[in-house]
């Protein structure tokens, strides 16, 4: 991996209004070259405003950025030519082969000739598309597609790739093969933006960022953003849990409770304080406590805390 000074994505007060609404809002972000960054949010957070943005396919409406060294507002055709940029939906050519998509996309990215069908070949080597390289993209499973997609983002090596969503809607075998794909392609210095509303793909990330409506709410490791969280979290085996969940929520000093599992979570202010607090209350109300501890947190308990300030 490239020294950690070298930054490949910067922003400064990013933001982007469509009308009245606040699309995304002074967005600060640096990013490391050869870094996996993971953007999480729900739908509707900002995330494929802030990536169409970075790809020069959109002008922000305040603040600043730069991919790859290029500024995003002054220089949006440089950006283009140095990024691969996969969007949320499937936007490659149906009545196109695998091979023929990729050949039309090396020409977009103004390959020769020659470099053209050398990095075609490598793209379908690369993402096991070789079997499906003359099959139709229309006939196509969703993986497949992803996969081609994805083959379609890399076949001109770009220094930087901009994934918005990149495995939404296939099963799990898929998704570890494009994440796979990821991981080597982030071992060779190359800087990956990748957006997503699933938890345990953020998990998979050097760093990750937090959006919700439009504004960062965090940013850093996954371990720093989980160390970072501003209440503890226990965890209690109760019966019968429905009954113990309602003598909780409410109970001064707990934040949040919601089942887990067969369990209940439990933000609370003070794990030390709360502990015999909740053994008490749930005693009183009859309720059988087989098991009360503190518990390390999860990106998606980081994310409940912090859509709950």
């Amino acid at each position: 991996m490239p020294p950690d000074g070298l930054i490949a994505i910067e922003t400064r007060d990013l933001s982007r209004r469509f009308g009245r609404v606040q699309a995304v809002e002074s967005l600060t972000l640096q990013i490391r070259q050869g870094e996996i960054f993971g953007f999480l949010g729900p739908n509707g957070a900002g995330k494929t405003t802030t990536i169409r943005m970075l790809s020069g396919v959109l002008a922000p409406t305040g603040g600043s950025g730069s991919v790859a060294g290029f500024d995003i507002a002054r220089h949006p055709e440089a950006i283009k030519r140095r990024v691969g940029y996969m969007a949320q939906r499937f936007s490659l050519y149906g009545d196109l082969t695998t091979r023929e998509n990729l050949d039309f996309f090396g020409g977009i990215y103004r390959l020769r000739a020659r470099e053209r069908r050398e990095r075609v070949a490598e793209a379908l080597e690369r993402t096991g598309l070789i079997p499906y390289a003359d099959r139709l993209a229309d006939a196509l499973s969703g993986g497949l597609r992803q996969r081609l997609a994805l083959a379609c983002a890399i076949v001109h090596q770009p220094r930087v790739l901009l994934l918005d969503e990149p495995t939404a809607g296939v099963d799990p075998t898929s998704r570890q093969v494009v994440w796979d794909l990821l991981y080597a392609i982030g071992q060779e210095g190359t800087t990956i933006f990748v957006t997503t509303h699933y938890i345990e793909e953020a998990e998979r990330c050097q760093s990750v960022g937090f959006m919700h409506h439009g504004r960062l709410l965090a940013c850093g490791t996954p371990a720093q953003c989980k160390q970072g969280m501003a209440e503890d979290l226990l965890e209690i085996a109760a019966d019968p849990p429905a009954k113990a969940l309602d003598a909780i929520r409410g109970l001064d000093g707990v934040v949040g409770a919601a089942f887990y599992g067969n369990t209940i979570r439990v933000f609370v202010r003070s794990a030390a304080q709360m502990g015999e607090v909740l053994q008490a209350r749930l005693a009183d109300a009859g309720i059988a406590v087989q098991d009360l501890r503190r518990v390390q947190p999860t990106l998606e308990d980081v994310f409940l805390s912090l859509t709950r300030e």
